[in-house]
């Protein structure tokens, strides 16, 4: 079944890790075995080779700068600007797996359905590109309101204000506290863009605050459940019940510490936390609970996101392995239609409102 991922943090994986994604994920974790600058060298399952092979055609792929100010322990740039260039970078390594042929920017309706057409042609797909969406996690590397006008210019089509901790323009995971002005600036210029509100990663504060404050579309991107596993980190009931409302949709996420609960990073094993991919079918199961249907629920895997193999369900080798998802959720007594809604066509639904 073809496939949606809507949160791959792919140019990090290249510019960051080193790892030239257009060869088999088999040659990347050989290359890096006894490297130990990174807590999942060897243990990478995303390629754009495995991406094909799984039939993920389309993906929601990332642009990350941090800024850290002097207090901040977290690591990032020491300047907004340093930041910008970082995600310059990573829009640089992105245009030369376009120049390569190995991938292709989607950014409006036209784009979109040109794309599917080639992905439902019935031919292999050894030799197609693989369709990406781009997405910034984090608006730190934004150095004024302005630049996000740039940043739309070469491709950018969505936005999550923050990442971890503190921000420049809101407060993300573990961290507390509004978003002040410079933040409701961010969000008008992203209402006039059309530039959709990746709502993952907000604070509870900030969360509400953006809701209130934000009058465009609204997703998240990779998004577990607070309900079963407790952590500012996931959403609880009430803010799946906004979103729903607003008409997002939420990706789920295959990060081992965000499925079971009781993960220690470094610590835990997948098997021992029986940790399988049948765990986020148990956080999309609730969020479809909550709404009533399975139209607000997809993939957001966010694997390689600074983990792989030690930190993922031990039910899945490489990123292929998404197509097990399918028979899980038909155990759990989901229809075709719901499974292909979740696969893919609601990323779709709200693709097509938004770019319409």
């Amino acid at each position: 079944m073809f496939a949606i991922d809507a949160h791959l943090d792919l140019s990090m994986n290249a510019i960051e890790w080193n790892r030239d994604l257009r060869q088999p994920i088999a040659a990347i974790n050989a290359r890096e075995v006894g490297l130990t600058d990174k807590p999942d060298r060897a243990k990478g399952v995303v390629s754009l080779p495995e991406l094909r092979k799984g039939n993920i055609g389309l993906v929601v792929a990332t642009q990350i700068g941090r800024y850290v100010a002097p207090d901040n322990p977290l690591p990032g740039w020491h300047s907004p600007e340093q930041a910008w260039a970082q995600t310059q970078g990573q829009v640089a390594w992105y245009k030369a797996m376009e120049d390569a042929g190995e991938m292709v920017q989607v950014n409006n309706l036209q784009s979109l359905e040109k794309h599917l057409k080639l992905w439902s042609d019935n031919t292999p797909n050894d030799k197609k590109p693989v369709g990406y969406i781009l997405s910034l996690e984090g608006a730190d590397s934004i150095v004024t309101v302005a630049h996000l006008e740039r940043a739309y210019n070469y491709g950018l089509r969505a936005l999550g204000p923050a990442h971890y901790g503190p921000g420049r323009y809101a407060q993300g995971t573990d961290a507390t506290g509004p978003m002040g002005p410079h933040g409701h600036d961010l969000l008008k210029e992203m209402e006039r863009l059309n530039i959709i509100l990746d709502a993952t990663h907000l604070c509870d504060d900030c969360f509400w605050e953006a809701l209130d404050h934000f009058n465009g579309h609204v997703w998240a991107s990779h998004n577990n459940c607070r309900a079963l596993v407790d952590h500012n980190r996931q959403f609880s009931d009430e803010m799946i019940k906004a979103l729903i409302d607003r008409g997002a949709v939420i990706g789920g996420a295959l990060d081992a510490w965000m499925m079971v609960p009781g993960w220690i990073r470094g610590v835990s094993d997948p098997r021992e936390m029986n940790c399988n991919l049948d765990v986020m079918i148990d956080h999309i199961d609730h969020i479809c609970q909550i709404a009533g249907n399975a139209l607000h629920v997809g993939i957001g895997s966010d694997l390689d996101g600074a983990f792989g193999r030690e930190q993922c369900p031990y039910d899945l080798g490489t990123i292929a392995d998404l197509q097990k998802i399918p028979s899980l959720l038909k155990k759990r007594g989901y229809t075709e239609s719901d499974i292909e809604n979740m696969m893919h066509g609601n990323w779709l639904r709200f693709l097509r409102k938004a770019w319409g």
